[in-house]
């Protein structure tokens, strides 16, 4: 076992920009490259490793080898020995579409998929660049028809203005879009099931329409309103900060200034660690290995040898890390059942 790196894994898109290909330090193109899956295990855009014994393998076969070691035991009961989380990073030069993506349930019902929900760390923003997440107030179902068909739908959407460090969860269910002049981290469930609801009637690469997906998407909305939708945290430095904790995964944010010590063997789950600013080396604790993680990289740390040293190399290291809690869901499993034992 070791820390795995990956090819570079970049999707042109029809809104996407230029700053991913500089960020992770590779030859500028003229095509607008909207995405890099930095860690996949979704069939159709796998990762491929480009370090140690598995280089040239792609994530998949490898973890079907080693499903317990990298996953971790509770990740691969739960998960049948799939990768559950994709990490992105986004540049969106235009607005995106207008969209949902359906829970666990309605997306295994109607594509034999996982659902998607997902999280947001805005990494930059220009002047003025807004995000759409959830509504605004409260409409009915015939009201999302009348505004899809009228072009309206943007009118009734919580509209949030960010900056740098801004962080946003999309539970599945939630209406969104990433504004021009964006770009983040993205975590999420591993999945490619996307509703688009409207899309400004642009058009494809392809010269033609996107196509919508209104309906399945009215089946999928969830139309309650919430007070905040962006996530509340406070910058600590050198230590690891809770930002998001759900079911699905858990995101840490770190800012470290010395060599800062991350022992997460308890979670008994993989670990994907994305460097965001400043070069650090990773050093497993266990085996000596080390590897190298630039800015704008990302590495798999499986799950047997989550306990290791992250290092700076210029002073300063940001970095944004995902893992499924089991620990958690143990602890919740055993109170429930002794609640169960004591109280009947």
């Amino acid at each position: 076992m070791y820390p795995l790196l990956f090819q570079p894994n970049l999707h042109t898109t029809v809104w996407g920009g230029h700053q991913i290909q500089a960020y992770k330090g590779l030859a500028a193109t003229d095509e607008p490259i909207g995405e890099s899956w930095e860690v996949s295990a979704v069939p159709t855009s796998t990762s491929i490793i480009s370090n140690g014994e598995w280089s040239g393998r792609d994530l998949i076969s490898v973890i079907d080898e080693q499903p317990e070691a990298i996953l971790g035991k509770a990740v691969n009961e739960r998960f049948q020995g799939k990768l559950p989380l994709l990490v992105k990073f986004i540049d969106a030069r235009q607005d995106l579409s207008i969209q949902v993506h359906p829970d666990d349930e309605m997306a295994q019902r109607e594509h034999g998929k996982m659902g998607k929900s997902e999280m947001w760390y805005v990494l930059k923003a220009d002047q003025g660049a807004h995000l759409y997440a959830g509504f605004e107030q409260e409409i009915t179902a015939d009201e999302y028809q009348r505004r899809i068909t009228d072009g309206s739908i943007t009118h009734v959407l919580a509209r949030h203005e960010v900056r740098k460090g801004d962080v946003f969860y999309i539970p599945a269910g939630r209406v969104h879009s990433i504004g021009a002049g964006i770009m983040l981290v993205e975590v999420q469930q591993s999945s490619d099931v996307t509703y688009r609801i409207y899309d400004y009637d642009r058009r494809g690469l392809d010269g033609n329409p996107r196509e919508l997906h209104t309906e399945l998407a009215a089946k999928a909305l969830d139309y309650h309103v919430e007070e905040n939708y962006r996530t509340e945290y406070m910058e600590t430095y050198n230590r690891a900060m809770k930002i998001i904790d759900t079911p699905d995964f858990v995101v840490r944010v770190m800012e470290v200034t010395g060599s800062f010590h991350r022992n997460l063997l308890k979670y008994d789950s993989f670990i994907i660690s994305v460097c965001l600013e400043g070069d650090c080396k990773i050093s497993i604790r266990s085996t000596g290995d080390e590897i190298m993680l630039p800015a704008g990289h990302s590495t798999l740390i499986p799950a047997a040898i989550a306990d290791y040293d992250i290092i700076p190399l210029h002073g300063m290291s940001r970095l944004l890390e995902s893992f499924i809690d089991n620990m958690d869901r143990s602890l919740t499993g055993k109170v429930s059942r002794f609640l169960h034992a004591t109280l009947g």
